[in-house]
C-alpha cells in the first residue's frame, strides 16, 4: 500500500519561499515517477512539477517555471518542491502523486497515488 504524506503548507507573503516535502512509503520506488499538482478553490487540479525517481531530470509548469524546484532524496523516500517568489495565485491545496513509468505526467489521470494535500496561501 502506498502511502504519501505531505508537509510544510502555510501562510506566506507573496515574494516569500516554502518548501513542500512529500513523504513516500509501502513499496520501492526506484520506477516511479513523483509529481506535485494543485488545486485553488472553484478550479480544476493542475500540474506542476514531476520528476523521475531514478533521474535528475524534472519538467514543470510554464507558471511556475524558474520559481519552483522539484527535488528527491532517494535514501529517504522523500520528494521535496522548494517554491520561491510565491504569488497569490499560487494559493491552493498541493497534493504529492506517484505513478510508476514517465508517461503523460503531466495529466492527473495518470497517477495512481495521491497524498491527502497541503494548504498554501500566499498573501499579498
Amino acid at each position: 500500500q502506498v502511502q504519501l504524506v505531505e508537509s510544510g503548507g502555510g501562510l506566506v507573503q507573496a515574494g516569500g519561499s516554502l518548501r513542500l516535502t512529500c513523504a513516500a512509503s509501502g513499496r520501492t520506488f526506484t520506477t516511479y515517477t513523483m509529481g506535485w499538482f494543485r488545486q485553488a478553490p472553484g478550479k480544476e487540479r493542475e500540474f506542476v512539477a514531476a520528476i523521475p525517481w531514478s533521474s535528475d531530470s524534472a519538467t514543470y509548469a510554464d507558471s511556475v517555471k524558474g520559481r519552483f524546484t522539484i527535488s528527491r532524496d532517494n535514501a529517504k523516500n522523500t520528494v521535496y518542491l522548494q517554491m520561491n517568489s510565491l504569488k497569490p495565485e499560487d494559493t491552493a491545496v498541493y497534493y504529492c502523486a506517484a505513478r510508476e513509468g514517465w508517461i503523460q505526467v503531466r495529466a492527473t489521470t495518470a497517477y495512481d497515488h495521491w497524498g491527502q494535500g497541503t494548504q498554501v496561501t500566499v498573501s499579498s
